[in-house]
């Protein structure tokens, strides 16, 4: 009786493995946000950072992340998703870890303060030296995080092409795709208070050791579909459907009993223009989002003097991620136009991604509506959010749909290269432009920014705030990067369509 039940219901271990890789991507969005929701309350006045200096970190951490990228995802090809994804959350947990130890280790360098007191009161010469000292301590840590991290989406992308037909895999990728969403919710109630409580170091090494708790779990459970003993013969069956397609040969081939598909030279990728498809709609996507990852907090706190911990902050960050959460319905958007309209998978999927390419648009607003209430650019950074994450599970499958399996990972990280270059690109200019926008004044003889704590203590500009469309000082800077953010998708997906304007899988 038990038998035959096996051969009639299938199982959904497929589902079980897209828990864990939602797990991962929370976790892994929690990492990324312990910095964004310290900096400016806890950690800046102890180290005597400016915006430039937080971006920084966060240019650098990109750039690294980037560069990291390009490589990771054929690590993970060939390590294989098992040891591949172990070892990227190793490394990313330990990184984590590694920002508590900044503070003690800029003491060490900096021999003339000896406490964290000493290093918020000290002037001159000192608190530069703290500064800098302190800041490439952080983006020492913040390599470490980006090599580790840099692994989580090519590992997780790889686990999808596994286990997911076509068809599915924009909705697979969505759901764990949503753990961004729900690591960023999660981050404004547990992290600001755990600062508060216990210090801000404490907060990088209780979020970083999730990322251990996870690994245990995963070496207990995974294997590869055909390997696993959870997944039954119907549910295989399944996984296994687009086989006998007829525009899947290698995997017909396979089918068959040909030998296991080979991987494409790392190098012959990029002569490929489906690989700079997948790379545009990274680049032009990918510093939009980790700009409203990165500097939400910090924007609210700047501009409308909201901090991390205060009540409106926290809500205001919940806000934006709780809306950010509808992007799971654009990732079944794709599967909906297959079942219901006939449409191809591919064809599907950039129908899908035109449409969430005109939600960011609603950020050209967000700033003139800001000066009504905050909850307007909050409001509208959520839908800009969620449209980014449809797109990107929608942009990750179109690597499976082109590309076979052993290749998949490589060409993400390639493509997450091209993303990282972006984000270092809009977090340094971002940093460098509020720096600008601010206006300057002398302390101590220095020419330093102009902050709302020194323009209320009598300073004097030496140079004037920026003005720009009616906007003074940082407005007018958060101002023109909402409309960069705005117009980015767009021209993503118009590159995208021009360089792959039909489906073309590479059959190599």
């Amino acid at each position: 009786m038990t038998e035959k039940k096996q051969q009639t219901l299938s199982s959904s271990f497929r589902w079980t493995m897209c828990v864990m890789l939602f797990f991962a991507t929370t976790v892994n969005y929690l990492d990324r946000q312990v910095l964004s929701l310290t900096y400016n309350d806890f950690i800046a006045p102890e180290f005597h950072w400016d915006d430039a200096t937080y971006g920084n970190i966060t240019g650098w951490f990109s750039l690294l992340y980037a560069c990291a990228m390009l490589f990771v995802g054929r690590v993970v090809d060939r390590l294989g998703t098992r040891k591949g994804y172990m070892w990227a959350i190793a490394i990313w947990s330990f990184g984590a870890c590694a920002h508590a130890f900044c503070g003690a280790m800029t003491q060490w360098f900096v021999p003339e303060v000896s406490s964290k007191a000493a290093m918020i009161e000290a002037s001159g010469n000192i608190a530069l030296a703290i500064s800098t000292v302190s800041m490439w301590l952080f983006i020492g840590a913040r390599f470490i995080l980006a090599v580790g991290e840099s692994g989580n989406f090519p590992a997780a992308n790889k686990v999808v092409a596994e286990y997911f037909p076509k068809k599915d895999r924009a909705f697979a990728t969505s759901l764990y795709n949503s753990g961004a969403q729900i690591g960023a919710l999660i981050a404004p109630l547990c992290i600001p208070p755990l600062a508060k409580a216990f210090g801000w170091e404490w907060a990088f090494i209780v979020i970083g050791a999730l990322g251990f708790i996870w690994m245990v779990i995963w070496l207990f459970l995974y294997d590869k579909p055909a390997e696993s003993k959870r997944v039954n013969s119907l549910e295989l069956a399944y996984i296994q459907s687009d086989d006998a397609a007829p525009d899947t040969a290698a995997a017909s081939a396979a089918a068959a009993g040909a030998a296991p598909e080979k991987s494409i030279g790392f190098f012959k990728c990029f002569t490929y223009r489906q690989t700079w498809a997948f790379a545009a709609g990274k680049f032009f996507s990918d510093g939009a989002w980790w700009f409203f990852l990165f500097w939400m907090p910090v924007y609210l706190s700047s501009v409308y003097g909201y901090t991390s911990d205060s009540p409106q902050g926290k809500w205001g960050i919940f806000v934006i991620y709780f809306i950010c959460l509808f992007s799971i319905i654009g990732g079944y958007l794709p599967t909906y136009f297959v079942e219901k309209k006939g449409m191809h998978p591919f064809d599907s999927r950039m129908k899908s991604m035109l449409i969430f390419a005109f939600f960011p648009l609603l950020t050209l607003f967000a700033q003139p509506l800001g000066s009504i209430s905050f909850w307007f650019p909050v409001i509208i950074v959520g839908i800009a959010g969620a449209a980014h994450q449809s797109w990107s599970a929608n942009v990750f499958s179109s690597v499976s749909d082109m590309f076979p399996r052993s290749t998949i990972a490589t060409v993400t990280g390639i493509g997450g290269m091209a993303g990282g270059i972006s984000c270092f690109i809009f977090n340094k200019l971002s940093g460098l432009l509020f720096v600008y926008a601010s206006g300057t004044t002398l302390v101590d003889g220095k020419e330093v920014e102009m902050t709302k704590d020194l323009l209320a203590a009598g300073a004097e500009y030496v140079r004037p705030a920026m003005e720009f469309m009616g906007f003074t000082g940082k407005p007018a800077g958060y101002f023109i990067v909402f409309c960069v953010c705005g117009l980015c998708y767009l021209i993503g997906w118009m590159l995208m369509h021009l360089l792959v304007p039909k489906y073309s899988p590479i059959s190599e």
